[in-house]
């Protein structure tokens, strides 16, 4: 192999743990934290079937946020070109997954289809709006932002303006 292809960013791996597993688990617990709340709200407007269905979709957004975390550091663990390949094709195959699951229950006895389908959309934008807060845009800290006085005491990120700054 020559040094190029040795150097070439889509060929390396990634090593360690991995990032988007860190906030796959915290989406899936704020998901599971969320449940109750939710499962009542779809009681209320729309009787057991409703809670029955919310539950449903909740259970498919958790599924589907781990399954995409999963999914991502398994690839980064190949190689970043396959991560890349894994981000834009599996959020398809995914969404194939959450089409196939909704229309293997859509005519059973259970399933109110007007809360489900307002389950899978607001839950899956309003946990990423929630996340948004607590995901680190750093790379001294990938993944999630450290607690403060923890993890952020021994490592300090310079700034935007600090960087200019030296350059």
């Amino acid at each position: 192999m020559t040094s190029a292809a040795t150097n070439n960013a889509l060929t390396m791996s990634m090593e360690g743990p991995s990032p988007a597993m860190q906030v796959g688990k915290d989406l899936a617990r704020r998901g599971v934290i969320i449940t109750p709340a939710m499962v009542v709200l779809g009681a209320l407007g729309w009787g057991a079937g409703g809670a029955w269905s919310v539950a449903y979709g909740l259970s498919i957004v958790i599924a589907n946020f781990l399954l995409a975390s999963w999914s991502l550091a398994w690839a980064a663990r190949i190689s970043l070109a396959l991560m890349a390949g894994m981000a834009m094709f599996g959020f398809l195959l995914r969404l194939g997954l959450i089409t196939v699951a909704v229309l293997v229950v859509r005519n059973a006895s259970w399933v109110e289809l007007v809360p489900l389908g307002l389950t899978l959309i607001v839950t899956h934008l309003g946990l990423l709006f929630w996340e948004m807060r607590f995901v680190s845009a750093s790379l001294a800290f990938p993944g999630l932002k450290p607690k403060p006085g923890k993890d952020a005491s021994h490592v300090s990120s310079p700034t935007i303006s600090e960087t200019k700054e030296h350059q």
